[in-house]
């Protein structure tokens, strides 16, 4: 190809690269190439022009007076990557990202074992190759999720680099202090003026690191200016007393019921009602109370229910949002938000010493069971309370813990957040026996990984039976690869029994045998390919 050149094309201005991909994906029909004329040549002196600035690129700068030489990376303390992880790590990295567990073939997808390989490494303390960086901070860029987990591998080496390429800059940000060095928290001066001078980026960084360490410090520094920040910083901050929340919390959050932001008043009322003995918890108590109580006068007790029928100042101080979302009353608007704020422990007293167990088994009157059990599962996840999560959960046989219910499947998987991790296998293990796979991807999301043995039997049951009754295999392909994520490699050798394609019936979906035969395989080979990787990072 002869490349023509101009004046214009020899001399880039500022910004030329960025106007000729503009142009590019406008069209030359629409604008014009730097230097360019309109008509019939126009695409042609796109593509000279393009090619001279791709030269230029990879070339490097013009002659320019020389620059002040970079200071030097810092060293990575860390020990190096085993050389095996290390020639993993660089096949992980080439690997373009797969399509998800409804992919046709028998390969594993490297890209997905990425997350976990980067945990495993980061938990070992290894420190990443520094000819790697590049590609690390590449697959960073394009996957937000790895993010975290990528750039603590990467190190200091990293941010180093990410100040020397704009492609990279995503890390600057993503790093707590834009990749500087937090003061050392015992020494108060630095913190004060990081404090009152940095970025907002490092302020939060620095609110959660001394958080995290000691609370009250913490929170001490929040107030020297908390009446001076802006509505969304402070809700930023006001958020960081998550880590940590206790009791002496109290009479800042008290204060701040009072803020003139809405959100800002909305979180510390959640954040107060988080402390079953705070006065807000104690004040919302009371008024959940008066709308719910024990009917006696049928053949069974039942719960009734009385919403409020007004939502007035000291409510709307105290959190309630006033105003009802389309489509719902105002009454059962203001009575969930009642119930959910209220210590859970207000309603055996109230409810005649019943455990909540008890409580949840009563039949509530007049439709509100919907509204109240919900509203139980939200202080039950706010309080952190298992017993009451247990209750509400109930057995997972149960024939209504696999349909709609009271207690949505979304409800359901933040209640199992509440529990240890292997309550929550057991209780996701006996929902699957009972009730298969179809209902089952949002509740594996919160079981820990790898998952526990009876989990992973109850997994691997559900899918043979699906492949025997015929199921249309793509309506599956989200669990399979969640196992392949999350099934202990041990399993692998339970999967040899089901690489054979079954004979398809005339209920079978055309070509499902195959698939079925294809998933299994893949998942047994990534599951034997994660053994592996572990191994190599003496996990």
């Amino acid at each position: 190809m002869t490349i023509r050149t101009s004046t214009a094309v020899d001399t880039p201005a500022p910004g030329a690269w960025e106007e000729l991909v503009t142009v590019a994906l406008l069209g030359t029909e629409r604008r014009t190439p730097p230097g360019g004329t309109p008509g019939r040549e126009a695409p042609v002196a796109l593509l000279d022009a393009a090619a001279v600035q791709t030269l230029r690129r990879r070339a490097g700068l013009l002659p320019a007076r020389a620059a002040t030489r970079p200071e030097p990376a810092a060293e990575d303390p860390r020990p190096p990557l085993p050389a095996a992880a290390a020639r993993r790590l660089a096949l992980l990295l080439a690997d373009r990202p797969g399509t998800g567990g409804g992919r046709r073939g028998t390969a594993p997808d490297l890209m997905e074992l990425l997350p976990q390989w980067l945990a495993t490494a980061n938990a070992r303390g290894f420190a990443a190759p520094p000819q790697m960086l590049p590609a690390l901070l590449d697959a960073a860029r394009g996957r937000t999720d790895l993010r975290p987990a990528a750039l603590a591998f990467a190190g200091p080496r990293a941010m180093w680099l990410a100040r020397l390429n704009p492609d990279w800059r995503f890390a600057l940000r993503a790093a707590p202090g834009g990749g500087a060095a937090l003061p050392r928290l015992e020494d108060e001066e630095r913190t004060r003026r990081l404090w009152q001078e940095g970025l907002f980026a490092e302020r939060v960084a620095l609110l959660s690191a001394l958080r995290a360490r000691e609370p009250a410090a913490a929170r001490e520094l929040l107030a020297t200016t908390w009446p001076t920040e802006r509505a969304e910083d402070r809700l930023m901050f006001l958020d960081s007393l998550r880590t940590g929340l206790g009791p002496q919390d109290e009479p800042f959050l008290e204060q701040a019921l009072a803020d003139r932001s809405r959100n800002v008043r909305a979180t510390a009322a959640e954040l107060l009602s988080a402390l079953p003995g705070s006065a807000l918890a104690a004040r919302m108590a009371v008024r959940a109370g008066a709308c719910v109580a024990v009917d006696r006068t049928g053949d069974t007790p039942t719960i009734a229910v009385e919403a409020p029928h007004e939502c007035d100042a000291g409510m709307e101080r105290d959190g309630v949002v006033a105003k009802a979302p389309a489509g719902r009353g105002e009454r059962s608007w203001w009575f969930g938000q009642l119930v959910e704020a209220a210590p859970l422990a207000t309603w055996s007293g109230r409810l005649g010493g019943r455990t909540p167990a008890q409580i949840v088994a009563l039949p509530v009157a007049d439709d509100w069971q919907g509204e109240l059990h919900a509203a139980w599962c939200r202080a039950a996840v706010r309080q952190r309370d298992p017993e009451w999560a247990q209750a509400l959960l109930g057995v997972p046989s149960a024939p209504e813990a696999g349909g709609p219910g009271a207690v949505s499947l979304a409800e359901r998987a933040k209640l199992l957040g509440t529990l240890t991790a292997g309550e929550r296998a057991d209780w996701v293990a006996g929902f699957i026996a009972a009730h298969g796979l179809s209902e089952a991807f949002q509740l594996l999301g919160v079981c820990a990984v790898p998952w526990s043995a009876p989990l992973g039997r109850a997994v691997v049951d559900a899918l043979n039976i699906a492949r025997d009754a015929g199921s249309y295999p793509w309506s599956f392909s989200g669990v399979m690869g969640l196992a392949e994520r999350c099934l202990d490699p041990s399993e692998a050798g339970r999967l040899d029994g089901l690489l054979a394609v079954p004979a398809e019936t005339e209920d079978s979906s055309p070509g499902a045998g195959g698939y079925w035969a294809e998933a299994f395989q893949r998942l047994g080979t990534t599951l034997r390919l994660r053994a592996a990787m572990a191994e190599e990072l003496g996990a």
